[in-house]
């Protein structure tokens, strides 16, 4: 039996869950209620009104051009998210994402393949690197850049420090020769009019180029090093979470010193894991779901919490200081990035909390134990990510 056969023999999901709800008898979009369960049967601790802290990319319009393809999330898809935009994009080998420069900072993961990015620094310094897969990088604000797909061409994601950033409207080489007249640039490079007739008239944005050669050719004569620090990273060189139920990477401005507006953190989180009760005192959080499946609750105080279902593929959002969790429901590892614009990741787990505060003061307001004091919260200060596991009643 395939898959699709599976499906059809299972039963229709439907808002019902005891004596609350009842069936759907009109219209489902089945695919789209298996994918959210908790938005159909929410749990019972969820109330009130939420905005939508969920968008799948897989509803964003996808600019297909010769060479590749992008596709993003801003305030228009996701209106909660006012502090950071994201942009899926995909290179051919030998794509390329033309010259170009923006006001926003762009930070970038790279999740399958490779490509070459090059940028100047204000003291006219040239920058080379080839990035691959789990390499970063982090060009501020007005940086001019480009990124052109190696011989396995480039698939990466884009974040930039602003929610209503779009990448249909940034500065481009090519725009910028289309709309500035011929005598200007005629005086400004001491060449004729009649040298700018074939060029473009409007920008490229993305064109099909050819496979650069090995990196040393374009390398300047600075060998890379006059641009200190450098503009690229790897996870690997951030700090390492490692506990029990998952792992992280963070990067920020105290690994990676170019990245002072953007700070990240790769989670993992196994089967059966739970990425533990938390907060973030210094920035919303705008999430990007890379493998897996999972589930969120967001407290926003004053009774109201709702519950998220996200897979492959699907940006979530926390706005700031809110309380939430993710949980991993799946039978696979959940891997994740957190994005926060902020200069340095901070978070204030519940637990940790409960652990600092004086026990009498704890007993004051719930209903716990020295038994749950004792065993189930840690004394010594608890590291910045923490994770439980998670135990199933049984």
């Amino acid at each position: 039996m395939s898959n699709q056969d599976h499906k059809n023999t299972e039963p229709l999901p439907q808002p019902k869950k005891g004596s609350l709800g009842g069936n759907i008898y009109g219209a489902h979009n089945v695919e789209v209620e298996r994918q959210n369960p908790d938005m159909l049967t929410p749990p019972d601790t969820d109330s009130g009104t939420m905005p939508s802290l969920k968008w799948p990319y897989a509803l964003s319009h996808t600019r297909n051009e010769h060479g590749g393809w992008s596709r993003e999330v801003t305030t228009r898809e996701l209106p909660e998210s006012t502090t950071i935009a994201g942009v899926n994009m995909h290179l051919e080998p030998g794509g390329v994402r033309e010259l170009h420069w923006h006001k926003e900072a762009e930070w970038a993961l790279m999740i399958k393949g490779s490509a070459r990015v090059t940028a100047i620094d204000p003291e006219g310094n040239m920058f080379v690197d080839d990035v691959e897969e789990g390499g970063v990088w982090n060009f501020p604000s007005g940086i001019p850049h480009s990124i052109k797909g190696l011989e396995n061409g480039a698939e990466f994601l884009l974040v930039f420090d602003d929610g209503s950033f779009s990448e249909n409207s940034t500065f481009t080489i090519t725009d910028w020769f289309a709309h500035t007249p011929k005598e200007a640039l005629a005086k400004n490079f001491g060449v004729s009019e009649d040298y700018f007739d074939n060029f473009p008239k409007g920008e490229k944005y993305i064109y099909q180029g050819d496979v650069p050669g090995p990196l040393i050719e374009d390398l300047p004569k600075e060998q890379n090093e006059s641009v200190t620090p450098p503009y690229t990273s790897r996870f690997d060189k951030g700090k390492k979470v490692d506990v029990k139920g998952g792992s992280a990477r963070i990067l920020d401005s105290t690994n990676f010193k170019k990245s002072f507006t953007i700070a990240a953190a790769l989670v993992e989180v196994e089967p059966g894991g739970i990425r533990e009760l938390h907060w973030h005192p210094n920035a919303a959080e705008w999430q990007y779901y890379l493998e897996g499946q999972g589930r969120m609750s967001v407290f926003a105080s004053a009774g109201k919490a709702r519950t998220y279902d996200y897979q492959a593929g699907d940006v979530g959002y926390v706005p700031f200081a809110m309380g939430h969790y993710i949980e991993n429901t799946g039978d696979t590892t959940l891997k994740f990035l957190e994005m926060f614009r902020s200069d340095h990741f901070a978070e204030i787990s519940l637990s940790q909390w409960m652990s600092q505060t004086p026990p009498y003061l704890l007993k004051e307001h719930l209903p716990v134990d020295d038994e749950f004091i004792n065993n189930h919260l840690h004394s010594e200060t608890r590291p910045v990510l923490n994770w439980n596991k998670n135990k199933k009643a049984d």
